[in-house]
């Protein structure tokens, strides 16, 4: 233990030099994911300090998340990053950066590697998430002048939440999909989920936040949460979506500032929270006046009539859901279109921060949205449906066929993603399982790109193409 040395007559408390070392230990690897650090009265005796101060400094790194302290057994360092305490990346002097926290796994560097290396309709990508080109819908740029479009973009200017047309279309598109009726004060027009997003952590949290998401979940790994210095709790899952009890836990050991949901075909289980659920999460969150985020991305793709495809918005009597949507699922990538529902007060806050950012919309792509969402959704959603549907079956018939009882999933029953566990296989045998397929040039999503343990991978069926179960 030579190498742990504080130096008595610097200024700084000797708590926070012994909380700089173990995180510049960290940073350069003496101190890997999972180790032990030395006892507390042990470390103590070697720096020279009372045992108090020790404490402190685990303790302080500990409510960070970048350690864990297990009572009988001592303080590690934490092996992931929930929980971890993120600083915002222009922070260039944190011993922490997302950087260091975000480094891609052998794996995604060999599916980089082999996207890199072959055209890409010899590969069978089942990592991508995106709507294929074969599903996207013949949009027609609608018939305006450059006069008429300058005049729209003027107006949009002073309609910062979106133009009234396009809001219109989205209010209208709720109603018809849900049942939902929404203030066109409370709707927001965004750039897609990613902005909303954004706009929502720069606007309503601020770094060291706690903010509760599903466990797994595709939020795990969205940078901008760590950019932002927001501290990721997971919440576990049971086959009704996120656990009442789970959050209950959550919020009793830390201060939840927020919630995010992915309620209906949740990414990446394909999970759909029940009535009683979402009713429950509603109700212990007014408790605890949690905000809730909804991202509502897959709602609509329904394979089953059976599920109750409302989001938890619909049930919202008390303004308490941000709900987030977007068109990208419905028209591909090149619409970059979402919308944001929401207190007219938190709406108009975050339009504004919008504007103060310079990162406005231009009209274009709202015309586009509107005309899709008023002319075309009705006939081209069948349409993606039915053939989501057909390769959810042929994907899953595809995986029985090639795993047999080694593979296990729930059916799909809607959206875009059909998540399977290989339960009994060991981490060793789970890299054998990803190169193989990487040899069939198969991509897949790893389970633990969404906080899980390795067992779990992500196959989204829209990209699926028969294969025979051997190749």
């Amino acid at each position: 233990m030579a190498e742990w040395r504080l130096d008595q007559d610097r200024g700084m408390p000797l708590y926070q030099q012994l909380m700089q070392l173990i995180e510049e230990k960290i940073k350069a690897g003496d101190l890997v994911p999972g180790r032990a650090l030395p006892a507390e009265r042990k470390l103590a005796e070697e720096l020279q300090v009372n045992r108090s101060t020790v404490i402190r400094a685990l303790e302080e790194l500990t409510t960070q998340g970048i350690l864990i302290r297990k009572r009988g057994s001592g303080t590690f360092v934490n092996p992931n990053k929930w929980g971890m305490q993120t600083r915002p990346t222009i922070n260039w002097r944190t011993s922490l950066t997302p950087d260091n926290l975000s480094v891609d796994t052998p794996y995604q560097r060999d599916v980089k590697q082999l996207l890199a290396q072959h055209r890409s309709r010899e590969i069978l990508d089942l990592g991508n998430g995106d709507l294929p080109k074969d599903l996207l819908p013949e949009l027609k740029i609608p018939d305006i002048s450059l006069g008429e479009m300058l005049h729209g973009e003027a107006t949009f200017i002073r309609e910062n939440r979106g133009i009234k047309a396009t809001r219109e279309s989205v209010q209208k598109h709720l109603h018809t999909a849900y049942g939902m009726t929404v203030p066109l004060e409370e709707i927001f027009i965004t750039s897609g989920t990613q902005q909303s997003l954004f706009l929502i952590t720069q606007g309503l949290l601020k770094p060291g936040d706690a903010i509760g998401i599903e466990a797994p979940s595709y939020f795990y790994s969205l940078r901008l949460f760590q950019a932002a210095g927001l501290r990721i709790i997971p919440i576990p899952m049971d086959g009704e979506g996120m656990t009442v009890k789970g959050l209950q836990e959550a919020s009793l050991q830390y201060p939840l500032k927020m919630i995010f949901l992915n309620p209906i075909f949740q990414n990446p289980t394909g999970t759909v929270m029940s009535p009683e659920r979402k009713q429950a999460i509603l109700d212990y969150c007014l408790l605890k006046r949690i905000p809730i985020v909804e991202d509502d991305a897959y709602g609509s793709f329904v394979f089953d009539e059976t599920v109750d495809n409302r989001p938890l918005k619909s049930l919202d009597k008390r303004q308490q859901v941000l709900y987030l949507g977007s068109l990208s699922k419905f028209a591909g990538q090149h619409i970059r279109i979402g919308w944001m529902v929401g207190p007219a007060a938190i709406i108009r806050e975050l339009a504004d921060i919008r504007d103060q950012i310079d990162s406005g919309l231009s009209f274009l792509p709202q015309l586009l949205a509107e005309h899709y969402l008023t002319s075309e959704i009705t006939a081209h959603l069948p349409i993606i449906v039915s053939a989501l549907k057909e390769r959810a079956d042929k994907l899953q018939t595809w995986l029985r066929n090639k795993y047999g009882p080694e593979i296990s999933f729930e059916p799909a029953k809607g959206g875009y993603h059909l998540y399977c566990r290989f339960a009994n296989k060991t981490d060793a045998e789970m890299d054998e399982l990803l190169q193989e397929l990487l040899e069939e040039k198969v991509v897949v999503k790893e389970g633990i790109q969404f906080g899980d343990q390795k067992n779990a991978v992500r196959f989204s069926f829209g990209h699926f193409v028969e294969r025979n179960a051997n190749s």
